[in-house]
């Protein structure tokens, strides 16, 4: 019974995910525009209007906005490309070839970006149920039904707003590097096979692709906030949750080069530990300690959404504190190892200095210094975006000013 349940329960899990909302929408708005295309044309089958409604809605409203106009444009460019040559030649080997030639050069001319390949696909669908002239113009009027249809249905029922999607992206990445710490922060004080260690070290590169995925998720975030009447603090959120990101994707960085760095110890110490016991002993709990500072940062830099700001606050100092005397700790420890047996010093100094840039990189201050930094720097962009605006608010605020001093 359980294993029969099982999809089940994934299903209604991802019943909020990106693609199943997606899905929906779409195919509401497509039914939609069918049904108002079988009231306004003279088609049987007004199958051009539900197919522009599908290129139009987008998952957010912000994507809609800048690439729905230029799906429109694509489809109907297609649609009086597939009229003309209705009209002269109809359908024939020779004549599709022309017409995707023809639609091709269109769409670049057109500046449809992207959606150059849909010109050529909506006419060679257009023209392909288009043979008589007077239905070729019921295809013009399905396809406004359609970009009308589904403008307005992305308008009057807004995509959602994926904040929250990227926000739990965000926490598993560093819940992926606190289990990757912690893996290696086991083998510290046993001989490690030089296979054992490269294989930590593939995992850290694992992590690049995690980062992308995880960039796609935010950038999908921060398209849905924009211009959405439901978000406030629309630029708060993209700011906060991307200098997020940038900081782990920095320590993933750094962390690959840990992975490295034991790495190449493991192949100087084959038959024997990779640190001695107290050295180890240090290491290790250095090691823990920042494993469960990466996580609280990233609960931190979502709890926005989450609602528990000081208590993410609260941990993440400690652990960094924690972090911190560990390092102290385990660097007074090294040095007297080293002073007394100098082999390999470079690595070990290496592996402490990677330690302390993933300890600065999640510093709460340099976190409060970069975030105001960019929030200046977005909101100076914003204002030098629309110059005639901030000039024409200038204006009306001399005119006020004057005013209140007569």
């Amino acid at each position: 019974m359980p294993d029969v349940l099982d999809p089940v329960a994934d299903l209604v899990k991802r019943r909020k995910a990106p693609v199943v909302v997606q899905t929906l929408r779409s195919a509401a708005a497509a039914t939609i525009s069918y049904v108002v295309a079988l009231q306004l044309s003279t088609e049987a089958a007004p199958l051009t209007a539900p197919l522009t409604a599908l290129l139009v809605v987008q998952v957010t409203l912000f994507a809609t906005l800048t690439t729905g106009i230029r799906r429109v444009n694509a489809v109907v460019v297609g649609v009086l490309l597939a009229i003309a040559f209705s009209i002269l030649v109809g359908l024939t080997w020779w004549s599709l070839g022309l017409i995707i030639l023809a639609s091709l050069t269109a769409g670049h001319f057109a500046r449809v970006s992207e959606f150059v390949p849909e010109v050529a696909i909506s006419a060679m669908l257009v023209l392909g149920v288009s043979q008589v002239t007077t239905t070729a113009w019921s295809r013009v009027l399905e396809t406004l039904i359609g970009a009308v249809v589904g403008l307005a249905f992305n308008f009057l029922f807004a995509p959602p707003v994926w904040v929250q999607t990227a926000g739990e992206s965000i926490v598993d990445l560093a819940r992926r590097m606190r289990q990757l710490l912690l893996h290696m922060a086991e083998e510290l004080g046993s001989p490690t096979p030089v296979e054992r260690a490269a294989a930590r070290l593939h995992e850290a590169r694992r992590l690049d692709h995690d980062i992308s995925q995880v960039d796609a998720a935010l950038r999908q975030a921060e398209d849905s906030v924009r211009l959405n009447p439901r978000v406030k603090e629309g630029l708060l959120h993209r700011v906060v949750l991307r200098t997020g990101l940038d900081t782990l994707e920095i320590c993933t960085v750094v962390l690959r080069v840990l992975t490295r760095t034991l790495t190449d110890l493991a192949k100087k110490r084959t038959d024997e530990p990779l640190f001695p016991a107290d050295v180890a002993e240090a290491l290790e709990r250095l090691f823990r300690y920042t494993a469960a500072a990466v996580e609280s940062f990233a609960v931190l830099v979502t709890s926005s959404i989450s609602a528990n700001a000081e208590e993410a606050e609260s941990h993440l100092a400690t652990e960094l504190s924690r972090a911190h005397a560990c390092r102290d700790e385990a660097a007074h420890l090294l040095l007297r190892r080293v002073q007394r047996h100098p082999g390999q010093w470079q690595l070990q100094g290496a592996l402490l200095a990677e330690v302390d840039r993933i300890l600065a990189e999640l510093d709460m201050e340099q976190r409060s210094r970069r975030l105001m930094e960019e929030l200046d720097r977005s909101t100076r962009e914003k204002r030098d975006r629309f110059p005639a605006l901030r000039k024409l608010r200038r204006r009306l605020r001399g005119d006020r000013s004057g005013q209140l001093s007569t």
